[in-house]
């Protein structure tokens, strides 16, 4: 019995030791294994090698794919539904590498092969030939994208005038063994290419270049390039590494617009202009009503792409006094075209025509608001002149109220208001705080440091205003009005042969764009006494204004009175060509007659023009023209109650 008593114990206690013992006979414990095995097994086969060739062949698929589309103008939604296509494969590609099995006969179920006919090393050797092949391919198109497509990437852009692109002063531009090394965070928007078809909305995508411009210049980390030197490249043949030498800027940024009827698709790329590297490249498709918030993605992908640390909503500061309105914004864009081509007194009528558009397509449209009050500023005072045409100065300053009222962090309001104070209202002291309030929130925006500059050289503070004025330039070198304003603030600092070469620059860059630019060269010369070189440069144009004066003046100092008192009767057609009066250029005869040494009638057109609000006034306390009169009381008493800031 104890024979046969001890088989019985061992077979109850060896499963207890092998329990304790051997743990990895449990269940739990053969996870493991059965983790390994699965591994074993997608490795056997080939699911992994499959996996990875699906993914590169994918990869070298989409990025053509993409091109052609784009070139098609496929929907966007094509694009993504390849995508969704390819990622549905992928796991439909990996489940049939496991149950499947390539046979000498054939694709067969893997449970069906017999272990010895098995040829699966020899798939997975193909498949590593076949991986290779496909990564070397993927290898090179990346090496030609970055490195050579990159840097002979053109600036595509419609065809302009040579006049356009005139080469960058002496003073801007770099020698081409000199290193580039462009300001940190800086970028120029080029003008994007109207792909619409139709000639005739140039003007969209021309304004919505300008648009996007402009958000970007409201993040304050941010310096871009302004609009006319940006545009200045507008079909040039110029590859990135040249705009960016002359832009003076680190990233340019490129594209295209095609406007349907009720959509928008915006194509943007961002390019290293050192490097000729793509920063970055989307495709926006979008209903018109959605263009605000398109200008802030595009922005914000900008910055993100430039590395920028930015605090604060940037949304709200980008589309700080825009429209959701289609319609507004169309009419707005027209506004900006017209504005721009507002040379005659048609275009300037129907800027403020289609600014007015915009505002009753949406009573809430700022900028519109803005671009009206300076266009009527303007209208007012280079071709009506503001005797007699008060309802218009007080329409032009409830506009710029109104565009501050709707959206008070929107640079542009501030500036309209401060250019209707100065010019129409005479309160300069208003006028200096206005253009402190535009600055403080677009510090990098030209047109608000080029005003700035001017407001300033005007209340005498010179420093300020040649520093704001050499601002003006960097941040729009290519852009003539940038060089004149800073020849004018050095002129009124009575620093006239500094003055004269900066003239010429502007000449230079666009000889087109000279006439107000000749006179006030030649008033330069005739200050330092160099009369016949005044003479000869006044005489360059003697169909505007401004030349007259200066040869109404200079011809007196040559002893050439009948010459100099022909002068006259041209500038007395200025006012009545619009329906004014003589008095309409109160502040120009005293010019006239106080270089003439008739100070009594200088002074009597002075004191006629504080009555009337002329709008010569703003340039009365630094004026060198008006110099022979400064000693006198009257004149002081003048001062006195126009009440310049110190």
């Amino acid at each position: 019995m104890l024979a046969l008593g001890v088989p019985r114990i061992e077979s109850r206690m060896t499963p207890e030791k092998d329990v304790r013992g051997n743990r990895a006979a449990g269940p739990q414990g053969n996870l493991p294994a059965l983790r390994f095995h699965v591994f074993e097994q997608l490795k056997q086969r080939n699911v992994f090698r499959v996996a990875l060739l699906y993914l590169v062949v994918c990869w070298l698929i989409l990025e053509p794919v993409h091109v052609i589309f784009h070139m098609l103008d496929v929907p966007i939604w094509a694009n993504r539904l390849v995508v969704m296509i390819m990622a549905v494969g992928f796991p439909a590609v990996a489940i049939f590498a496991w149950v499947y099995e390539m046979t000498p006969e054939g694709l067969k179920p893997t449970i069906e092969v017999p272990h010895g006919q098995s040829i699966r090393k020899l798939t997975g050797r193909r498949l590593d030939v076949a991986i290779i092949a496909v990564l070397a391919v993927a290898l090179a198109y990346f090496v030609v994208d970055k490195f050579w497509i990159s840097n002979h990437l053109p600036a595509t852009q419609p065809v302009a005038s040579p006049a356009a692109v005139a080469p960058a002063p002496a003073t801007t531009t770099v020698a081409t063994a000199t290193p580039f090394v462009p300001p940190p965070h800086s970028v120029a928007v080029l003008p994007f290419i109207n792909l619409s078809g139709d000639p005739a909305q140039e003007y969209f995508s021309d304004g919505l270049t300008e648009e996007l411009l402009n958000s970007l210049a409201r993040i304050d980390a941010l310096q871009v390039a302004a609009r006319t030197s940006a545009f200045s490249f507008k079909g040039a043949d110029n590859d990135i590494g040249t705009i960016g030498r002359k832009l003076n800027v680190g990233a340019v940024l490129e594209g295209s617009v095609r406007r349907s009827e009720h959509t928008v698709r915006v194509t943007a790329q961002l390019i290293n202009t050192v490097t000729g590297f793509h920063l970055w490249s989307q495709t926006y498709d979008r209903d018109l009503g959605d263009v605000l918030k398109l200008q802030t993605d595009i922005s914000n992908a900008v910055a993100e792409a430039l590395k920028l640390t930015l605090l604060g909503d940037r949304a709200a500061k980008i589309e700080a006094g825009g429209t959701l309105n289609p319609a507004a914004f169309d009419a707005y864009l027209r506004g900006l075209r017209l504005s721009r081509d507002a040379n005659d007194e048609s275009n300037a009528r129907a800027a403020i025509e289609a600014y007015g558009e915009a505002i009753r397509s949406d009573s809430h449209y700022a900028l519109a608001f803005a671009g009206r009050s300076i266009a009527l500023s303007n209208y007012l005072k280079y071709f009506l002149g503001r005797v007699g045409h008060d309802d218009i100065a007080k329409e032009a300053r409830a506009d710029a109220e109104q565009a501050i009222a709707l959206a008070p962090d929107l640079a542009e309001g501030h500036i309209a208001l401060s250019n209707v104070l100065e010019w129409h209202f005479l309160e300069f002291a208003a006028a200096v705080d206005e253009c402190a309030r535009a600055l403080a929130l677009a510090p990098g925006s030209a047109p608000v440091v080029r005003w700035c500059s001017r407001v300033a050289a005007d209340m005498g503070r010179f420093d300020t205003a040649i520093a704001a004025a050499r601002q003006g330039v960097a941040l729009d070198p290519l852009n003539p009005l940038s060089h004149q304003w800073l020849a004018d603030a050095l002129h009124k600092a009575r620093r006239y042969a500094e003055a004269i070469p900066i003239y010429r620059e502007s000449l230079a860059l666009n000889p087109q764009y000279r006439a107000p630019v000749y006179g006030q060269e030649g008033l330069s010369f005739y200050m330092l006494g160099d009369l016949q070189t005044a003479r000869t440069t006044c005489e360059t144009t003697p169909q505007h204004w401004q030349s007259w004066v200066c040869l109404a003046v200079t011809y007196d100092k040559l002893g050439m009175r009948r010459d100099a008192e022909a002068q006259i009767p041209k500038l007395v057609e200025v006012p009545t060509r619009h329906g004014g009066s003589l008095e309409s250029l109160a502040y120009q005869w005293a010019e006239i007659d106080a270089q003439w040494g008739n100070k009594e009638k200088a002074l009597n057109w002075l004191e006629k023009a504080v009555r009337l609000r002329d709008s010569g006034l703003p340039n009365l306390k630094t004026d060198p023209l008006l110099d022979p009169l400064r000693g006198e009381l009257r004149f002081r008493a003048i001062e006195r109650e126009l009440n310049f800031p110190n």
